[in-house]
């Protein structure tokens, strides 16, 4: 049976906090939740007709969709709302063969601290770069990396204080976000540091582990529309549901790759595979803790929370998870 999911999947606003590792996190998070921001409904988006093909029962994502109405207009033209609503749309098709389907809470627009729209990702000194023992993704859970002060308060202000915050996806329209990181030069002794300008971020859990208060855990930032292949959301989706890296098939984890086949390279290709040889994408995806179900009764049913911080090898994935070097 289809329904619309709008009324009953609306967060219920509550003052509540969350504590972070640092005093200096903790005295942002306060901050925010006295300052934050005076958010309002976009009217001009239908957003139970963006739902209407929601059906009770199905593995589901609540998706929020923040866009600040002080972007800067060379930013709006390159983000522009009618393009990530294009995109939204476009990844509810990526994700529907899988099963999951995904539910707009709201489009809400407001006014954002200025010093909020363009930030740094994370903490240079957290950002390691690769030893050579284990991959990737054992090493992050060794020394996952840390947002930045100036994310952690941005995100705390801009997300409102919901019941559901850790298990809620927050689509967030920004100016600039730069992800540092480490290029090797000459096969591991001297590494320069770089800056990309990303167009999505989703910080995932497999880099950033319990790091990121629950509260803010589900942000995904955006400043840049994929026109061609309208596949930036759904990419980054794929980061944080999956909670893989840029990989598919024999390709693994890399920093960046392009490929015109699987959701999780550049290009674009949607393909979300099964099993081993599919570095198991789908198995990761279903067994995701931002999914629930609702029931006959109308209650959501939530998949398990992750039990290691969310790391690539998290409990919860038990066999779905790749053993390389």
């Amino acid at each position: 049976m289809k329904r619309t999911f709008l009324a009953a999947s609306l967060l219920v606003l509550s003052l509540g906090g969350c504590a972070t590792n640092t005093s200096s996190a903790a005295h942002a998070s306060e901050q925010a939740v006295q300052i934050g921001v005076q958010w309002r409904l976009v009217d001009t988006i239908d957003v139970e007709a963006v739902n209407s093909d929601l059906e009770v029962g199905k593995p589901t994502v609540d998706i929020g969709l923040y866009y600040p109405s002080n972007l800067h207009p060379d930013a709006v033209e390159k983000l522009p709302l009618s393009g990530l609503m294009e995109e939204f749309r476009n990844a509810k098709k990526v994700f529907e063969p899988t099963g999951v389907q995904l539910n707009l809470l709201w489009v809400k627009t407001g006014t954002v601290d200025p010093r909020h729209l363009a930030i740094n990702a994370s903490k240079w000194e957290t950002d390691l770069p690769s030893g050579g023992y284990g991959n990737m993704y054992v090493q992050s859970a060794i020394h996952p990396t840390e947002m930045s002060d100036g994310a952690l308060e941005a995100f705390e202000t801009i997300i409102e204080p919901a019941p559901e915050n850790s298990r809620t996806v927050y689509l967030v329209a920004m100016q600039n976000v730069y992800m540092p990181y480490y290029e090797d030069i000459d096969g591991g002794r001297n590494w320069a540091p770089k800056v990309v300008n990303t167009s999505g971020l989703s910080f995932p859990s497999y880099t950033y582990a319990d790091t990121i208060p629950n509260r803010i855990r589900g942000v995904i930032t955006l400043t840049k529309h994929d026109a061609i292949n309208r596949l930036t959301i759904a990419h980054e989706l794929g980061h944080k549901l999956m909670n893989v890296s840029h990989e598919y098939r024999d390709v693994s984890p890399q920093h960046e790759i392009r490929s015109d086949e699987g959701l999780m390279l550049y290009g674009s290709g949607t393909q979300i595979p099964s099993g081993l040889d599919g570095r198991w994408h789908q198995e990761r995806l279903l067994l995701s803790p931002y999914i629930y179900r609702i029931d006959a009764t109308g209650e959501r049913n939530w998949n398990a929370d992750y039990q290691a911080g969310g790391v690539y090898y998290d409990p919860i994935y038990a066999n779905a998870a790749v053993q390389f070097d």
